[in-house]
């Protein structure tokens, strides 16, 4: 078939007039099929949601109404504490597509950042000026949690009404819907047979029911059936997960009433002191414990306590093509004198020797031990070490030599002496704990013991003591020790408590509605640097723990009449109901304690 050739005088205007024509006709259709896309589908909800949000994050980060807010509620300490005059200041909400937000783990800022080594999982903190001061609405739908030991096994589906993993996971039994709840068998990827029978298969090689295990350590727990099944045998595990493909996996184990946080291990330590586990447990967590010369597995051996136990469950266990990852894992931990128990198909358990890890073969994986100037217990955004580190009195903090669960609650740990008068400061404040609680209880009407208050955490918990003295009743703490404190959550881990380390000007790795009673001694020290002048505003300090603690939950804070009188403010601008008490008839100084609930409100 031949080319009809015309002379290009005669071609050109004919060809320009109809492109011309076609894109015209083009947009127009185009314009119709986009109209149409946006009106029948879930494209433009999608779209219209966006708008709202940045609509939303527009208003409430305006920084004019932010400075007008803060002029106002927390004035610099030179002008006058009641600068309010009587004047109404209200805290807006933030956007209803806001009810999940994490300012430091945000998955659409983060993305941006670098894959290496998993950096952009780990925490991303916005400065204070670029955080919306808003307050974060519940979910349509929410309602008062399913109160604990129920809730180990069913929560509403509403308070987090998200589908994904029941339908990836539901086969292999880790949460499956079932009416207006979420309902947990208690499996698990590795133990679809449930986390019963898969702990009572590891108790054949682990003292699980002999009091020598009580703090653990669970990575990459899904929905953290594992450590909800071991408080039964009376061990308490801190589970963590990164905000990652798993939707809101953390979320649910703290709906459920089980201890975990939002965590990655990628380019820094795990925000914990060395030593402090009794168990670290991996049941596909999909962690290369080998790569990058070994750091991953060099950050597990500083956080096992001697004489604790590894578990490894999944890959690269016997695992088909990782044959060589396997060999590697085997390898390094013979390194590290960790002696091999027992491989039961995809799992391996290992326990830690005793006192300082011999170094008969660490310079095949070009690692050394750290220098006398490493301190293992800084772990606030302090980057993994490719060296293993030298822990004091290691020999004295061993399983063998600590004593069993409970009696280790109540007798001063050996880490204690490495503080100024630690003994005796260590048993004051065990007197204290137990005096304040007992007040709480009788004169405030504070509801522990209660099937209302499940997830607690002590803002500010020195050695424990407010823990301590709750350990007979239905909760677990999350202690945080203030990174600009003396770190002392190496303490808090051998009387067989859990915690975190965390800065205060930052907000927590957490969901949203995740705690019942938050207590904090001393708000005003948290925000303050070595002068005494304040890092951040009190004001977006409260915001955040509005954040995290749950519709109708409880706020207690202990500090002096000043600092009070402006938490008071404050509180009402975020929809508190506050009271305020003096405090303990056996307390000295001017300090009183402020007794907040968070209003049930919606959007």
């Amino acid at each position: 078939m031949g080319h009809l050739s015309l002379p290009s005088g005669r071609r050109s205007p004919v060809s320009r007039q109809w492109t011309l024509l076609d894109l015209a006709a083009a947009a127009f259709f185009a314009a119709v099929l986009v109209f149409f896309l946006l009106l029948f589908t879930s494209l433009g909800d999608s779209l219209a949601a966006s708008g709202r949000r940045a609509l939303a994050r527009s208003s409430n980060s305006d920084p004019r109404e932010r400075q007008r807010v803060l002029a106002i509620l927390d004035p610099p300490s030179s002008s006058s504490s009641s600068s309010a005059g009587g004047r109404v200041v209200v805290i807006e909400a933030c956007s209803e597509d806001e009810v999940d937000n994490m300012p430091c783990e945000n998955p659409r800022l983060n993305s941006q950042l670098s894959r290496e080594m998993n950096f952009y999982r780990e925490r991303h903190c916005p400065l204070p000026e670029d955080t919306p001061l808003c307050l974060v609405p519940p979910p349509k739908g929410y309602r008062t949690p399913v109160p604990w030991p129920e809730s180990l096994h069913k929560i509403w589906h509403d308070n987090m009404p998200y589908d994904k993993i029941a339908e990836r996971k539901g086969h292999q039994g880790w949460m499956k819907e079932e009416g207006s709840y979420f309902a947990f068998p208690g499996g698990g990827t590795m133990f679809p047979d449930g986390a019963e029978h898969y702990i009572s298969k590891l108790g054949q090689f682990i003292p699980i029911k002999k009091g020598l295990i009580r703090t653990a350590l669970d990575m990459g727990c899904g929905v953290a059936s594992f450590g909800g099944f071991l408080l039964k045998e009376n061990i308490i595990t801190i589970s963590f997960a990164p905000r990652d493909s798993h939707k809101s996996q953390i979320q649910f184990a703290l709906e459920r009433g089980i201890p975990a946080f939002v965590a990655m291990l990628g380019t820094r330590r795990l925000p914990f002191s060395a030593y402090s586990f009794d168990l670290v447990h991996c049941s596909r967590c999909l962690i290369p414990f080998t790569a990058h010369n070994g750091t991953y597995l060099i950050e597990v051996d500083r956080l096992i306590r001697p004489e604790g136990y590894l578990v490894i469950s999944g890959p690269p266990v016997q695992w088909t093509k990782q044959e060589k990852e396997w060999a590697d894992l085997q390898s390094m931990t013979h390194a590290l004198c960790y002696e091999l128990i027992a491989v039961d198909g995809n799992t391996a358990i290992w326990k830690k020797p005793s006192g300082v890890s011999c170094l008969p073969d660490l310079v095949n994986f070009r690692l050394n031990q750290c220098s006398d100037n490493d301190d293992p217990n800084e772990a606030w955004y302090f980057k993994l070490k490719k060296c293993v580190s030298k822990v004091p009195l290691s020999a004295e903090i061993s399983i063998g030599a600590i004593p069993k669960w409970p009696e280790r609650l109540t007798k001063s740990p050996a880490r204690v002496s490495l503080i100024k008068n630690g003994l005796d400061v260590f048993e004051a404040d065990t007197h204290r704990w137990a005096r304040r609680v007992a007040y709480y209880k009788k004169s405030l009407g504070i509801k522990l013991g209660t099937p209302h208050i499940r997830n607690v955490m002590d803002m500010n918990a020195f050695f424990g003591g407010f823990a301590a003295t709750l350990s007979s009743e239905p909760v677990w703490v999350m202690n945080v020790v203030p990174v600009r404190k003396p770190l002392t959550l190496g303490i808090i881990y051998d009387r067989g408590l859990i915690g975190v380390y965390h800065d205060w000007c930052e907000a927590f790795s957490t969901y949203p509605r995740t705690y019942d009673l938050i207590h904090v001694a001393r708000i005003s020290s948290l925000i303050r640097d070595s002068s005494g002048e304040n890092r951040c505003s009190l004001v977006d300090l409260l915001v955040e723990m509005d954040r995290i603690l749950r519709p109708e939950g409880t706020i207690v804070v202990r500090d002096s009449d000043e600092v009070i009188n402006k938490v008071v403010q404050i509180a009402h601008a975020i929809r508190w109901t506050a009271e305020v008490h003096k405090s303990e008839p056996e307390s000295h100084g001017d300090e009183r304690i402020l007794v907040a609930t968070k209003t049930f409100w919606t959007t």
